[in-house]
């Protein structure tokens, strides 16, 4: 197809666009409406490549990387197809369109995507995963939701606890299916689209086609027109990696603080749960506001940070290959690995939550000195031509990357909610994404010593919501720059952790580790 020339945008970076309108792709006037509300009127290269035969009700392969545009490209198809067909007619526990996401992040976002569509023609929606109590889930299948985001595992649990049925689907999606294969969920995939009906339209889409993805296809897809805009080693133009080597873990300390102080967005990615929590909960003592996303979370606390870092409340996320897949918040414009990954298929994915849709970003792997071998290694499987460059907080590559520095939000510690698995485990962040903090209880006041905490710290009750953990602990204050002791406040209190916690802890380089490896990255 022909390409109009890249257009320029000062503040999101350089948009690669299509000639094609939604339009003229036979996009439904009611959907139209929809996305030209949304500033959405040309299509980008995956949508104008699968919508033609999507919308014809052609079984179709998607093959494109993250950000490619691709919830649009099956999203309009589906939802065009059940307007069609007798739209607000949903029957109790009988949808009549199933999406298939690896992670609840994704679902969420997913559905996000397929709301206002679906709500142009009386169209209702709902998620289904774990993580959560099924009751409002249960309840949404009784009303008659049309179409389910749903992951495999708590849809399987629905469908044995005959709260679901998927004998009057008409379109089923399946979506990122190698990370669903690389997650393990091939078994569960197959045994839903077992209890679809075989005429019903499928669409799947997928970076690769290795791990099992090739027999759902063959199994599943009936004479599939397959579409490739780009594999999972094609690199965005509008990406630029840098790598740097540091001389040793204070180095990297100061490095991770200079390049978490913009004002932009940016996610720092790290190996395990325990170092992503430890690192947030360091840069909030260090007056950058920051949260984490980790599979210790509940869903509450994991939607709480999210929406915080989406809305810009917080600015830098800590996270876990948990974000790698299945999260998009746009303009971020930096992504860190700080603990480069094992292999490079997650750099990539990591890489993949800046520059998206077209959008500039930079990508800064941090490097010690053991890691570099293997670092190296990682690098040329991923195919990144990037110079390493000896550079330290204070390099002039470094101010350029960081930009106008944020001010410091001050530090404030209160008391904390256990996380999903454990009774006294602590999380670094929702500092931010609670926004004020409650002032704590004066000495003397009311029924004497505080409930928890140190004495005389002021920490206040713990906030958690009915029903379920959450994982949130420090706060920050608006107004009154408050401190702890014992959480390590910048002024007195117990001292802040060594640079060595992030950095040795994890120093293993990109194929091996020092230490024992954590199996709970996720």
């Amino acid at each position: 197809s022909l390409m109009r020339p890249p257009r320029h945008d000062a503040l999101k970076g350089t948009i690669l666009l299509t000639d094609m309108t939604f339009g003229a792709l036979g996009v439904p006037k009611p959907l139209l409406a929809v996305l030209a509300a949304d500033d959405k009127t040309i299509s980008f290269p995956i949508q104008e490549a699968t919508l033609p035969d999507a919308l014809a009700g052609r079984d179709l392969l998607g093959r494109g990387k993250t950000g490619s545009g691709k919830t649009l490209a099956f999203a309009i198809p589906m939802v065009a197809r059940l307007g069609a067909s007798g739209a607000g007619h949903g029957k109790a526990g009988r949808p009549r369109g199933l999406v298939l996401a690896p992670t609840r992040e994704l679902a969420n976002q997913i559905d996000a995507v397929i709301k206002p569509l679906a709500r142009a023609y009386g169209i209702t929606t709902t998620t289904i995963f774990g993580g959560v109590p099924q009751s409002r889930q249960v309840s949404a299948l009784r009303a008659g939701a049309e179409i389910i985001v749903a992951c495999p595992g708590r849809l399987e649990d629905l469908m044995k606890q005959g709260h679901v049925h998927l004998d009057n689907v008409e379109v089923t999606v399946i979506d990122e299916a190698d990370h669903m294969a690389d997650l393990g969920f091939l078994p569960g995939v197959t045994r839903i689209l077992t209890a679809t009906p075989a005429r019903g339209q499928r669409m799947l889409f997928s970076a690769t086609l290795d791990n099992g993805v090739h027999a759902i296809v063959k199994r599943f897809l009936h004479d599939p027109l397959t579409h490739s805009v780009d594999d999972e080693n094609s690199h965005v133009s509008e990406m630029t990696h840098h790598v740097f080597h540091l001389e040793g873990p204070e180095a990297k300390r100061a490095m991770i603080n200079a390049l978490a102080s913009g004002k932009g967005r940016r996610i720092l990615f790290m190996r395990t749960k325990h170092h992503a929590k430890k690192l947030a909960k360091q840069l909030c003592q260090d007056g950058i506001p920051a949260v984490d996303l980790h599979g210790n979370l509940s869903q509450v606390a994991r939607e709480r940070n999210l929406a915080a870092f989406g809305a810009g409340t917080v600015r830098v996320l800590v996270a876990t290959d948990v974000a790698a897949r299945g999260m998009h918040v746009d303009d971020v414009e930096l992504v860190v690995h700080v603990d480069p990954p094992m292999e490079h298929k997650s750099y990539l994915h990591r890489s993949g939550r800046t520059a998206r849709a077209g959008n500039s970003g930079d990508v800064v792997t941090l490097v010690l000195p053991e890691q570099r071998r293997d670092t190296t290694l990682l690098l040329r499987k991923a195919e990144i031509d990037a110079v390493p460059q000896r550079v330290n907080a204070n390099s002039p590559e470094v101010g350029a990357l960081v930009g106008e520095r944020a001010a410091h939000v001050p530090y404030v510690a209160r008391a904390e909610e256990p996380e999903r698995g454990g009774n006294a485990r602590r999380s670094p962040s929702n500092n931010a994404s609670r926004g004020q903090s409650r002032a704590p209880r004066a000495a003397g006041s009311g029924s004497g010593a505080p409930r928890s905490g140190t004495a005389g710290s002021g920490s206040s009750r713990s906030s958690a919501p009915r029903g379920g953990s959450g994982a949130h602990s420090t706060s920050y204050s608006t107004s009154t720059p408050r401190t702890a002791a014992g959480f390590g406040a910048p002024s007195g209190g117990a001292p802040k952790r060594s640079a060595a916690d992030f950095s040795r802890g994890t120093s293993g380089g990109a194929g091996r580790s020092t230490g024992r490896r954590s199996g709970g990255g996720r």
